[in-house]
């Protein structure tokens, strides 16, 4: 009778639980997991030298040996395979490229295994790497080099042409350029690839990773600027493991089986797909790059269950022709961010059962969010724990100003719920801001002081976020001269500067707009021409083709108002049509297509 009065109490306490907070249990599941991972890093932190990815990836080498680790065009390569290769690259660069401990190393590669040899080997000896954007050319190669002090350039084959443009300044700042590949010799590049076949297989001596702490730089991952130029954010060896938990907070198991196809130099591809699957000892199917049409048939045939996403992946994968076999897969899991309400429930609807783990954070931020509700159209949930180790709130902005609304006694004011607000987040030694290398300006941007009292210091993330009253947050917008476009931070200035090499272009304007079905927003300029000059529509699109690629910066308030309606602007308008590789004049009948969705942009 007893027994039965109590388990009738549980159940009702349970039910009323259930009830009354109906995100309770997956909200206390997600509490132990962030505690859990919180207590690994630690305890990682403590060893000496500190336990880093490249242990973790031995550790997996020693449990699972035959398993398949990467899955690249054809080719599968068990976890004791990239061991054996990465010792080999570990041994050629220490022996021939003289590569020491500490040193800070560029990484210019396209996804590939190679890539992920290159970086095992360098983490193996090592080595600080920075992930170069294969964007990159010329002025924003050399910068990426200086700012992180990079004295190795290591590149493939495809972006050697881009190194030799670069060869002589890069020598004169005494930077040396390997290539691992066969077949490609460049004047100037030292190419390895020999080396490297002939290299041991033993695995370089544990010693040289002796004075790396949990709080060393692992890697330098690039951002925008607000000068136009990339930032290097340090990522310290303590924020990659913290990242490379994502795929362990959202489920993933041992058995799953994860699809790469956004690029390694992101920390989206890197920390969240590649080292996470280090983490978890899971294959990864690695991509080149993105293809919708192959998309769903890759995941098929190589039994995919976890795939990897920004807005861009779902919007694109959403807009394939229909197909009979389109719910005929194994993925039940997908990891990302940006991903439109629209775009998520449609994607439910069309590719069946698919839990969508929505994540919020920036590569150099103290601060992120996971979705493990499953809550359509937002970035995580205020948790009172979340908000107690680390502390954040939303405060009021002014945009015109772009500066925090402060009360009179100059401290920030926190948003109601409902209302949009500024997200920033207290810098402490459990949520560290380790900020850019050779970057003091930039770093003391990002900082917030005073802001709820004297004295205490906090990280502004930039972008503008909402909490609704059952706690979800929902991202809104990122504030300053930032726009973003398929997945990717465009910073004006820079664009500004390119299009200002041109003779006939006097000032140049760069701005983003929404388009109606797109996520982010699409990249405009205005132009004023040099006294006597006409726009030149191909060499301005030869021009652009050339150099207007990577991660840049900046906004303008009207222009981003009016938009790019032929109707409204009275100025002439021109839209870059890639199928006659040139800039056309913007008609109504083009504005339509546009929106209406007609035409791909």
């Amino acid at each position: 009778m007893i027994y039965s009065v109590l388990v009738g109490f549980a159940v009702s306490c349970l039910l009323f639980l259930y009830i009354r907070f109906p995100y309770f249990i997956k909200d206390f599941i997600f509490v132990l997991k962030t505690f859990y991972v919180g207590i690994l890093a630690s305890r990682f932190g403590r060893r000496t030298p500190c336990y880093t990815i490249a242990d973790r990836f031995a550790d997996a080498v020693r449990s699972h040996p035959e398993k398949r680790f990467i899955v690249f065009e054809g080719e599968c390569f068990s976890y004791r395979d990239a061991d054996r290769i990465s010792n080999r690259v570990a041994n050629a660069l220490r022996e021939h490229a003289h590569v020491r401990s500490g040193q800070i190393v560029a990484l210019f590669h396209g996804n590939a295994p190679q890539y992920v040899w290159t970086w095992l080997a360098l983490a193996k000896l090592g080595c600080t790497v920075a992930l170069l954007n294969t964007n990159l050319r010329s002025r924003s190669l050399l910068h990426c080099c200086d700012c992180c002090s990079a004295t190795a350039l290591i590149t493939d084959a495809d972006l050697a042409p881009a190194v030799a443009e670069v060869l002589k300044s890069l020598r004169e700042r005494g930077v040396s350029v390997f290539l691992l590949s066969d077949g490609c010799e460049t004047d100037g590049i030292v190419n390895l690839s020999a080396a490297v076949s002939g290299a041991s297989e033993e695995a370089p001596p544990l010693s040289l990773r002796r004075d790396i702490s949990i709080r060393s730089p692992a890697l330098y991952i690039y951002t925008s600027g607000t000068t136009g130029l990339p930032k290097a954010a340090v990522i310290s060896h303590h924020r990659l493991w913290m990242m490379s938990f994502l795929q362990r907070i959202s489920g993933v198991s041992s058995r799953d089986v994860i699809y790469i196809c956004l690029p390694l130099y992101h920390s989206a591809g890197f920390l969240a797909g590649l080292t996470g699957a280090i983490e978890r000892g899971i294959t990864a199917v690695l991509k080149r790059k993105f293809s919708a049409s192959r998309f769903w048939d890759d995941c098929r045939e190589h039994q995919v269950t976890v795939i990897q996403y920004i807005g861009e992946v779902m919007r694109y994968l959403c807009n394939t022709p229909k197909r009979d076999d389109d719910r005929d897969h194994g993925v039940r899991l997908a990891l990302g961010n940006g991903i439109r309400a629209d775009t998520w429930e449609e994607f439910l609807r069309r590719f069946g059962n698919v839990h969508i783990c929505e994540c919020y954070g920036a590569t150099e931020g103290n601060i992120g969010f996971v979705n493990n509700t499953g809550k359509i159209g937002s970035v995580g949930r205020v948790s009172a724990i979340h908000k107690m180790l680390i502390p954040f709130a939303l405060i009021k902005f002014d945009p015109e100003t772009e500066e925090p609304v402060r009360d009179a006694a100059g401290l920030c004011v926190e948003v109601a719920p409902g209302e949009t607000g500024l997200l920033v987040a207290k810098i402490s030694k459990i949520s560290p801001f380790s900020g850019y290398a050779k970057n003091p300006a930039q770093t003391e941007k990002k900082k917030l002081r005073n802001v709820f009292k004297k004295g205490d210091l906090y990280f502004n993330t930039g972008d503008l976020m909402l909490v609704d009253r059952d706690g979800f947050l929902y991202f809104q917008d990122r504030i300053g001269d930032t726009f973003r476009w398929k997945g990717e931070n465009v910073a004006t200035t820079e664009v500004s500067e390119i299009l200002l090499m041109l003779d006939s272009i006097e000032a140049a304007n760069v701005y983003g707009v929404k388009v109606a079905g797109h996520e982010g927003r699409v990249g405009m300029v205005a132009l004023k021409l040099a006294d006597g000059m006409e726009f030149d529509c191909s060499a301005t699109y030869e021009h652009d083709e050339l150099d207007v690629t990577g991660t840049f910066k900046q906004v303008k308030g009207q222009l981003v108002q009016e938009g790019f309606d032929p109707n409204v602007i009275q100025d002439k308008l021109f839209f870059l049509d890639e199928s006659k590789q040139a800039f056309v004049p913007m008609t109504e009948e083009i504005y339509s297509l546009i929106t209406k969705r007609h035409m791909r942009l």
